[in-house]
Order: structure tokens, then sequence, then C-alpha cells
């Protein structure tokens, strides 16, 4: 899942993209409104954390903005900021926001807020916990198993394989896969979706459930 982090602050930036990427998220960053609003605008992102107080913009404004539908997309907003009062927290809700969380804060807690929103409109279930066919992700822990079988996935091939099993039996592109599982420095040229699919399949173990749809993609077959 691909992540946008509007935030100023280079240090909580840092902090915030190395947690996040070992969580398997990809995570892209913008220190100011123009930058967010253009890459919200360009991008497929799945969730953004948006701080409220930003350079040359507010974060009630963007919010808003995205709400409308003005940047083309419909994704999970968490608004982490300073700002704690009632009123503030009522607005940020009221603006569209998902949910609110207020700085300073435990990142164990943040990750269980963004994995509860991630899971909100998924078909493969509402906990940390994945299952299709013989296949189980434990986004909590980053763990995934075939069986009582513990995979020893890469973080891309992590991100492939709960991508896919949040759209069990759909086919999903490799355009696609590049939009929610990469960040912005990867060249949308490469081959790197092909080869981490490729590997993903034979760490699987298993003929098939990795399905290639010949010009479209690729599906996860629901196997017993």
């Amino acid at each position: 899942m691909r992540l946008l982090v509007v935030e100023d602050e280079e240090d909580l930036v840092a902090a915030l993209r190395v947690g996040l990427v070992r969580a398997g998220y990809a995570v892209d960053v913008a220190y100011d409104f123009a930058e967010a609003e253009e890459k919200i605008h360009i991008n497929a992102y799945d969730l953004v954390l948006l701080d409220l107080n930003l350079p040359n913009g507010d974060g009630f404004e963007l919010c808003r903005a995205v709400r409308a539908g003005e940047h083309g997309q419909r994704v999970r907003i968490i608004m982490v900021t300073a700002r704690d009062r009632l009123d503030d927290r009522v607005r940020g809700l009221d603006e569209g926001a998902d949910d609110y969380l207020v700085k300073p804060f435990a990142f164990p807690e943040l990750l269980a807020r963004v994995r509860a929103l991630l899971r909100r409109d998924g078909s493969a279930g509402r906990t940390a916990v994945l299952e299709v066919g013989g296949l189980r992700l434990d986004t909590a822990r980053v763990e995934a198993f075939h069986g009582e079988r513990r995979l020893p996935l890469t973080p891309k091939e992590f991100g492939v394989l709960h991508y896919l099993m949040t759209r069990p039996g759909h086919v999903v592109s490799s355009e696609e896969l590049l939009e929610h599982v990469w960040d912005e420095h990867t060249d949308p040229f490469t081959n790197t979706v092909r080869v981490t699919v490729g590997n993903l399949r034979r760490k699987l173990g298993a003929e098939g459930v990795i399905e290639t749809v010949i010009s479209r993609g690729y599906r996860l077959k629901e196997l017993g």
C-alpha cells in the first residue's frame, strides 16, 4: 500500500518514513501544501498522513479539496497534528478526515490506525490478519504464511502479496501494483513488478497461486 506523508518537520518525516517502510508500506513525502496537492493529483495513494500547519497552505483546505473530488481520487486521510483542541478535532472530521491523531503520538498507535483504515474497504477481512485460501498475512507483525510454512518475503514481495490478497480473484495490472506498492522514485518503465511477482511465486512454492492473465496483469486464486 502506498502512503503520502504531508509534513514539514524533517526529523519527523525521516522517522515516519523508516517506520512505515519497515511495516511494508511504500512512502512518498510532501513538505508543503503545493507539493502535496500536486502529488495527490498525479499519484494513486491509499492513505494520506496530513499535518494541518503547512507552509503556503492549510491542511483543512487540502482535505476539503480532496473530499470535493478536485484531485480525482477517494483517498483515506489521517490528520496528524499538534492541534489538540476539541473544535479542531471536530472540524477535521467534518472536513472529511477519516481519523485525527494528536502529536506527540506512539508510532504503534499510528500504525494500528493506518491498518484499520486500509482494511475498511477490503474484501479479505477486517482484522490485521488476512486469509485467502491457504495464505495468511499478518499485517501487524509483517509476517506471511502458506499453510504452516512462514514465507521469507522482502518488503516489496510482502506488499505485492498484501495488495493481491485484498483483491482475491480480481485481475490487477502491473501498473496498478507499481502505483500502490512502489514509491515515486521507481522507474515506471522498470520490470521490477514482473521480477518481484516471479520471486514471490517461487517462495509460495505452489503452482498457479498467482496467475498471469495475458495482457492484463495478475490474479490471486482462492485455493484451499
